[in-house]
């Protein structure tokens, strides 16, 4: 039977927990507080994350890092991104010698402007044939409700994602394998990013024009920094790309949309984190997306408003009319 270690009790960590074991595997879910633990083990779910979601019988808990790591064919990673680099170092002598890392996070470091497979290889000191990426539309309530979804499984070796992707295939979870990881990842890290601007779009009172608008050119900003990185074009219309992005900029279950509706409405920043109690990937990033795009010399115009938005203090009013008063361009400018 196919062990996996989950390192991360929140909702997605939690819900790729329940997909292994419903795919057949054998999966030790760690967690840092001890009272969601218990939980897991004694009433097979996680009140805190994914409440009245029962939990499937071979998902077990622990708080031991070492206990959890034990064996584990697949080594999965469902933490917030910026807390990744420590995490992993204390974590690192812990992991079976050929276990494959597969990172859920979507994210960039900060100050680094790495990949989180980036600092994946360089803290567990690991080729980049034993790092995979999941990524795709994956909101984690409706997947708790084993409602359909596909995703992308990415790693340059492609048998080690056709391994993965047999151990997390199930009758509602379809996951298409893909060598393209950096493209793969900035789908998920720049979705972030724009379904900020959406939610602050929505907040605003804007309609769906502008919101359309703003995913369709969030799109190209994405396609355009993942060519400058070597990516596959393909893989930004694909899952990773446009399912994501679609995904987390419609739904109200999206952490960042509904982030950037709060600061759209008026809310500071500092209030809304207050009244957020999961990480939007987004709101840090935002700062490590436009710094990737400045170091290869991309323009984002739409990220840069987000962080002019979120991390300067500019009203949303007035970084709109900037942004609709940009020069005109070419479409495939």
């Amino acid at each position: 039977m196919t062990r996996c270690a989950v390192f991360g009790t929140g909702s997605w960590g939690t819900a790729f927990a329940m997909i292994l074991a419903d795919a057949g595997c054998e999966v030790t879910l760690w967690g840092r507080r001890a009272s969601v633990v218990e939980a897991v083990n004694t009433g097979r779910t996680n009140p805190d994350y994914l409440p009245g979601v029962e939990l499937p019988a071979a998902v077990r808990a622990t708080t031991d890092p070492a206990e959890a790591a034990a064996g584990a064919d697949f080594t999965v990673l469902a933490i917030p991104s910026q807390t990744l680099r420590a995490n992993l170092a204390e974590w690192t002598p812990l992991l079976a010698g050929d276990t494959v890392l597969v990172s859920l996070m979507k994210g960039v470091e900060l100050g680094t402007a790495k990949r989180m497979s980036e600092v994946v290889e360089e803290v567990a000191k690991v080729s980049a044939d034993r790092v995979a990426v999941l990524t795709g539309p994956n909101l984690a309530k409706e997947i708790a409700a084993r409602q359909p979804a596909a995703a992308v499984v990415a790693c340059r070796d492609e048998e080690v994602a056709r391994r993965l992707q047999r151990a997390c295939h199930t009758a509602y979870f379809r996951p298409y394998t893909n060598t393209d990881v950096v493209g793969c990842e900035l789908g998920g890290a720049v979705k972030n990013v724009i379904a900020l601007a959406v939610g602050i779009a929505a907040g605003m009172g804007l309609g769906d024009n502008a919101k359309a608008s703003l995913i369709t050119r969030g799109l190209a900003e994405t396609t355009r920094l993942g060519l400058a990185m070597g990516a596959d074009a393909h893989t930004f219309a694909g899952l990773a790309g446009m399912g994501d992005l679609v995904a987390t900029c419609s739904s109200p279950l999206s952490r960042n949309n509904t982030f950037g509706r709060n600061l759209g409405r008026g809310m500071s920043l500092e209030e809304t984190i207050a009244v957020t109690r999961q990480t939007a990937e987004g709101v840090k990033s935002c700062q490590s997306v436009l710094d990737l795009a400045r170091r290869h010399h991309v323009d984002m115009p739409i990220t840069e408003t987000v962080v002019d938005i979120v991390h300067e203090g500019k009203p949303p009013m007035v970084a709109l009319r900037e942004l609709m008063s940009r020069s005109a361009k070419p479409e495939r400018h």
